[in-house]
């Protein structure tokens, strides 16, 4: 089990689904989540200065967000500025369909999975032998 996951998505039924399935399958003790990006950044932000202390093992990324969609968090991510934090293995979970997109996610070393939303407990089970 995980202790804390971060789900990044800017629908609300979509994070209350990921945190039902994370507890149901118990996946995690932690679910905490962001509505974008940009908000995923301010957490991290809020490690590197202290404030926070709780590193996420995994990330799950809504690719699709207004503000600061899952491409830019990524890109951001990647950089040096992160470089303390951005081990933080990271799931697409996304509506997409497009395999241009699922080429493009190969790029970032963080990225080890592109699923399918929505979430399901026999998605957590595969992740877990992925994880393990």
């Amino acid at each position: 089990m995980l202790d804390l996951i971060l789900c990044v998505d800017d629908d609300p039924i979509t994070l209350m689904l990921c945190k039902k399935v994370i507890v149901k399958a118990s996946f995690s003790n932690n679910i905490i989540t962001a509505k974008n990006g940009e908000e995923a950044l301010e957490y991290f932000n809020s490690i590197l200065n202290k404030e926070e202390n709780k590193l996420p093992e995994l990330i799950f990324l809504d690719l699709n967000m207004p503000v600061m969609d899952g491409w830019e968090f990524l890109d951001s991510f990647s950089t040096d500025k992160y470089s303390e934090v951005n081990s933080t293995n990271v799931i697409i979970l996304s509506s997409t369909i497009d395999p241009e997109d699922l080429e493009k996610s190969k790029k970032y070393p963080m990225v080890i999975d592109f699923l399918s939303k929505p979430i399901t407990t026999d998605m957590l089970t595969y992740l877990n032998t992925k994880l393990s």
